[in-house]
């Protein structure tokens, strides 16, 4: 039972643009529409090339433009999340939005849910994780699987990387100008995940209803720790630079100093405290391989992207070929 019609909350970002991109040249999904509800419909402005993607200027944190939206729909895919924000803004995010959302899918008689979680969410008590950002996590993710009637899959991805990420090519950057990096939690452990085999896992669970119930870790083929994925995003560069490691203290002084700035920082004290708990895949849990995806490397995909070669779309393209 193919969707016919897909709601994408949170599709005007990073892994929302891959995914309606790949669900609209998806040969399955011929015939379906998309529609990704934003506050700020303007951005994602690549959505608009996709002539199955309907952008609406709406708030889904509102009840009853949930409700709304979900007219008619066959499926939702959740993708709305924050990395910094108070404790609040994090439940409201990661907590109050999937309950009102589970709430709204009842109404409207929608059931197919595929949700975007985070590696490292306990699958016990949710207070047990160090940050907020994980604990919030693990209580939405609580919330949605105690729904009634729900038929959820739930993602679980590592750090994600790709043409337009705020990870590897920001590091790029960064080193581009600073003559060091001076980096909190450079001993921190990541599994990198190519931006395009999440969305095409989420098109995976989206045409297959038997992963319903499950809970999927998506995570590429290596482990790296941030210290390394630094320099490598220095060296495909061509602005590698020394890494000075940072003790816990001070780099919370700097993350401090960062939320200062005007804008989202780079790297925040409840970021260092995510850090506590490994961000790669536990082996406990169907992975990518299960959806019969083969994971691209950091490598392969950043390296020549950094030095000007071929963006996701390309290789997107490519693929299909």
């Amino acid at each position: 039972m193919v969707p016919r019609k897909l709601l994408i909350l949170g599709g005007t970002g990073f892994v929302g643009r891959s995914l309606a991109a790949r669900w609209a040249a998806e040969p399955a999904a011929a015939g379906s529409s998309i529609v990704v509800p934003s506050r700020r419909p303007t951005r994602g402005g690549a959505l608009a090339t996709l002539p199955t993607v309907r952008r609406v200027a709406a708030d889904v944190h509102d009840p009853a433009t949930l409700e709304r939206l979900l007219e008619g729909v066959d499926a939702v895919v959740n993708l709305v999340a924050i990395l910094h924000g108070s404790a609040a803004q994090f439940e409201a995010a990661h907590v109050v939005l999937p309950q009102r959302l589970a709430a709204a899918c009842q109404r409207a008689g929608v059931s197919r849910l595929v949700h975007v979680s985070a590696l490292g969410v306990p699958d016990g008590d949710p207070q047990s994780a160090p940050s907020r950002y994980l604990r919030s996590k693990a209580a939405g993710e609580q919330v949605l699987r105690s729904a009634p009637g729900l038929a959820l899959t739930i993602l679980r991805p590592s750090v994600i990387f790709g043409a337009d990420d705020r990870f590897i090519r920001l590091f790029a950057r960064l080193q581009a100008l600073a003559p060091v990096m001076a980096l909190a939690g450079a001993d921190a452990r990541f599994q990198p995940v190519w931006v395009e085999d999440v969305a095409a896992a989420l098109v995976r669970c989206l045409l297959d209803p038997a992963t319903a119930g499950r809970v999927i870790e998506c995570a590429g083929p290596e482990i790296w720790t941030l210290g390394q994925l630094v320099r490598l995003a220095g060296r495909w560069s061509g602005h590698e630079r020394p890494v000075l490691p940072l003790p816990d203290w001070a780099g919370r002084l700097q993350a401090g100093a960062l939320g200062l700035l005007p804008g989202e920082p780079l790297m925040s004290g409840d970021n260092l405290d995510s850090m506590k708990v490994p961000n790669v895949a536990t082996g406990r849990l169907p992975g990518l391989a299960a959806l019969g995806i083969r994971p691209s490397s950091v490598g392969a995909v950043m390296a020549p992207l950094l030095a000007g070669g071929p963006t996701d779309a390309d290789r997107r393209r490519a693929g299909r070929a």
